[in-house]
């Protein structure tokens, strides 16, 4: 049996649709209520920078809001159904390991687009109510590989829920995400040992952990275009956060073969 687009698009509308039933999108809500409430009360507090402050806070909520969805839904979605036993109806049907784990993806994919352009579009309009002045490409460049990194780190959240149970899949991913962004301080650490082993170990971890720092722009939207990467490495950090989405969700999917329903 082939792989079928039309059966991974089917397995990601259901997705989709289970995730928003679930009342996701009032996190938007939150958001919203959660920025006008900071940027109202900044100026009582700061001294002089609540702009670059609410432009901080803003790109920050966005991230850790994606974040909580990203790893909490994604570490359910394959793990649910086989606690549930759910799996054993899905499996039976002709629907593949890899068609049912990439439209699982594809569907939470699906759903955190829907949720950063819904708060990244609360933010901007937060913004000009207010006439705090932002750079508009580099927020929505910014916005964008946010986007990435959670697809990642849904991919990841996906690979652990494929073995793991929900808990320690969840603090397995959370702890991926807190050393992916930390991988290149972990190399500069060990280069300062005169420990080979520990060059050694430390040189390994970068490469088997995502650098997700790559995705990171939240400053340079903050402070503008000029200090964006360049063309060049905006495109290899996208292809890099593609091809890292693929290797886990082969991993998942080989991980997935190997079990018995």
């Amino acid at each position: 049996m082939g792989v079928s687009l039309s059966r991974i698009g089917v397995i990601a509308t259901n997705v989709f649709r289970e995730v928003i039933r679930d009342r996701i999108l009032y996190l938007v809500g939150f958001f919203a209520l959660l920025l006008i409430a900071a940027t109202a009360l900044l100026p009582e507090v700061a001294a002089g920078n609540e702009a670059k402050i609410t432009r901080d806070l803003g790109l920050a909520a966005i991230s850790l809001l994606g974040l909580v969805i990203a790893v909490f839904v994604g570490t359910g979605l394959v793990n649910k159904e086989i606690e549930k036993r759910t799996v054993y109806v899905l499996i039976a049907k002709p629907i593949s390991r890899i068609e049912f784990v990439v439209g699982k993806h594809l569907g939470l994919t699906a759903v955190l687009a829907v949720l950063i352009l819904a708060m990244t579009a609360i933010y901007i309009g937060v913004l000009t109510a207010y006439q705090i002045a932002y750079p508009l490409s580099s927020i929505l460049l910014a916005s964008l590989y946010i986007l990435l990194e959670l697809a990642l780190i849904t991919a990841v959240a996906i690979l652990f829920g494929v073995f793991t149970s929900s808990l320690l899949a969840t603090l397995l991913t959370f702890a991926v995400y807190l050393m992916g962004h930390f991988s290149r301080d972990l190399v500069a650490l060990g280069n300062l040992a005169d420990n080979p082993t520990i060059q050694r170990v430390t040189q390994s971890l970068y490469l088997v952990l995502p650098d997700l720092s790559r995705f990171d722009l939240k400053n340079q939207a903050v402070y503008g275009v000029q200090l964006l990467p360049s063309p060049t490495e905006l495109v290899g950090s996208a292809a890099y956060g593609l091809l890292y989405i693929v290797l886990l969700l082969a991993i998942a999917v080989a991980v997935f073969s190997r079990r018995e329903f």
